[in-house]
């Protein structure tokens, strides 16, 4: 048996590849605010409030670990106050970072209070799992605890979250950034989706953007468009180091990440005088780690030890493929911790467990050279028996060739996506499959828009 680890740790975790979906109506996609000139202008939201909460509430963990709260008789209606009142709820709010009131943040705050007020319970839910992990990473690069509220504009405390630009995870990582700070990205693994390494290596990050403009607003603003643009902003605005100053010269959703930022906090701490109830969470079961160093699928832990193996896959958000590549380096395993006594004594039956049909990268392959050398050998043979025939066979080779083309392919069928459309109703009711339906249209994710065409067959 090879030499296996074991590590200790009480954490619930879970990413996969569930992309943001846009619903097609431009409402869901800006906000508008009238400026100081009383012209009315449009205002980008932060991708993360743009989230499939239908999409979301059907993954493993949410289903098994998240319970509408049925005792909740609060009413769908969402109360309205006095500016003073929210401007003294901002204030009162235990944070380092100014939480300054406006007609933007006004805005925020209703649609969080609003339309969003459902994903607000589940990410209230969820929150039971996430903020300590970020608590901790914050506390440790000793920056303002608040900031554990970034994942909430940028990804709906959705662990499974991509962005149309491919940031992935909880804190939405670009590869380029996410490789900056020690996180491993590559055909097997994606450390993007790891809430524990990726929360730190947010932190990391936030730290040194401090360095750089000493500013939290501008830290937020420049997590969300890059250090450059806000420097941009900066020197368009005569040198102006406020991000309410340089806020005309921002690029559009970013005008809107900061004002996102503090409505967040906002609603986060007084949802309940907004009549919304957290979702319900249950605990997961404690769990632990073992490193590995060989290969290892995860249908060969599922069938061993009977693990769901969904279940498995949200334990373990960074492998992209099902596999643990434990060849390459020594790679761990979060399990429950009852089945880590079974994986140690039974990890030889695990490894052989269908290893024929999953592990099936070969490490040596031969070359048929006497195929190779007879194809070789037959193509001189046979030139000169083949030129005599071209002319003779050219004519009705021809025919054929415009017979083919004209029965090659039937018409494609095209059907108008409508308003809450997801491939997985399109394809049911065209009798096709997902699959079948991302191929024929080059669909990356899940993100479809309503009113455009999608090819059938």
């Amino acid at each position: 048996m090879k030499k296996i680890y074991v590590l200790t740790v009480a954490l619930w975790i879970g990413c996969s590849n569930i992309t943001f979906a846009q619903t097609g109506n431009n409402d869901n996609k800006h906000i508008t605010v009238t400026n100081k000139n009383g012209k009315q202008e449009d205002i980008d939201i932060p991708e993360g409030m743009n989230v499939d909460l239908d999409s979301l509430i059907q993954q493993y963990n949410i289903k098994t670990y998240l319970k509408p709260d049925t005792t909740c008789h609060s009413t769908d209606v969402n109360p309205t106050f006095s500016q003073d009142v929210y401007i003294d709820r901002l204030k009162k709010l235990p944070t380092i970072i100014e939480m300054p009131y406006n007609d933007v943040v006004q805005k925020f705050i209703d649609r969080y209070s609003g339309d969003l007020r459902h994903s607000v319970s589940y990410m209230l839910g969820a929150s039971n799992f996430y903020m300590p992990i970020f608590e901790q990473a914050l506390e440790t690069y000793d920056l303002p605890l608040e900031l554990k509220y970034l994942p909430v504009i940028e990804s709906a405390l959705n662990p499974r979250a991509v962005s149309r630009v491919g940031a992935t995870g909880l804190w939405q990582f670009m590869i380029n950034t996410a490789k900056r700070y020690g996180l491993e990205v590559n055909s097997l693994v994606d450390e993007r989706c790891d809430p524990v390494k990726a929360s730190y290596a947010a932190a990391h990050y936030l730290s040194d953007l401090y360095k750089i403009f000493d500013d939290w607003n501008l830290v937020i603003a420049a997590y969300n468009c890059g250090i450059d643009k806000v420097n941009k902003a900066i020197h368009r605005t005569k040198g102006s180091a406020d991000y309410w100053n340089i806020y005309p010269n921002l690029p559009k959703e970013t005008q809107g990440y900061v004002p996102a930022f503090i409505a967040a906090n906002y609603i986060m701490n007084y949802y309940c005088d907004h009549n919304i109830c957290p979702m319900l969470t249950e605990l997961p079961v404690r769990t632990d780690t073992v490193v590995v160093n060989q290969n290892i699928h995860f249908e060969q832990i599922a069938g061993v030890l009977g693990i769901n193996i969904d279940e498995l896959r949200d334990l373990n958000p960074q492998y992209r493929t099902d596999m643990i590549d434990g060849y390459s380096e020594p790679s761990s395993i979060r399990l429950p911790s009852n089945l880590i006594g079974s994986f140690i004594d039974k990890e030889d039956s695990i490894v052989k467990y269908k290893a024929d049909e999953l592990l099936v990268k070969r490490d040596v392959v031969n070359v048929n050279e006497e195929t190779v050398s007879s194809a070789h050998h037959h193509h001189y043979r046979s030139a000169a028996s083949n030129s005599s025939s071209r002319k003779s066979s050219r004519y009705s080779r021809s025919r054929r060739s415009k017979s083919n083309h004209s029965n090659k392919k039937k018409p494609s069928k095209n059907v108008t996506i409508k308003d809450g459309d997801t491939l997985s109703e399109i394809a049911e009711r065209n009798h096709t499959t997902v699959k079948k339906l991302k191929k024929l249209n080059n669909i990356n994710g899940n993100t479809i828009h309503k009113g455009k065409k999608i090819k059938i067959k």
